[in-house]
């Protein structure tokens, strides 16, 4: 499994509960820039319109030897996702008011997938204890590295 891109900030701005990993289509321009690495999906979301489930904020850079068959880098690209999975999502997200992310894009043999977490949003106050506790776990591991060395 080759990881493409990781969206760190999720883990930071949302409470992870649940992940699916779903296919998504692209066309023949996308999956070539997607081989170099030229993909970002820091700002990615997923909404379901019409029993579809949507990615949306994925930047795809263009291809450069595309010309003009080339694609728009931050179009909505449909996600492949079993029918239940999106009736399921569709439910959480309506009724709990939870949000789809996208966290990590990756190659499984020669198709690309999205991991897509459900997650509820952290208000400032979790962000800092977030920040608190992976400074102390920092700390603790800096104290036991420098205690073997004596």
């Amino acid at each position: 499994m080759k990881v493409v891109c990781q969206n760190k900030k999720a883990s930071f701005e949302y409470y992870i509960l649940d992940t699916y990993e779903a296919g998504i289509k692209l066309t023949g321009t996308e999956i070539k820039s997607v081989r170099e690495g030229k993909c970002n999906i820091n700002d990615a979301y997923v909404i379901i319109r019409n029993n579809k489930p949507y990615i949306l904020n994925m930047h795809i850079a263009k291809y450069e030897m595309g010309n003009i068959f080339n694609h728009d880098e931050t179009r909505s690209r449909e996600l492949l996702l079993h029918k239940h999975e999106i009736l399921k999502l569709a439910q959480k997200i309506k009724l709990e008011g939870l949000t789809l992310v996208a966290t990590k894009a990756y190659f499984q043999g020669s198709l690309l997938k999205i991991e897509v977490a459900l997650g509820k949003g952290k208000k400032l106050q979790d962000k800092r204890e977030t920040i608190k506790a992976r400074e102390d776990k920092r700390n603790i591991a800096k104290n036991l590295k420098n205690s073997y060395k004596y």
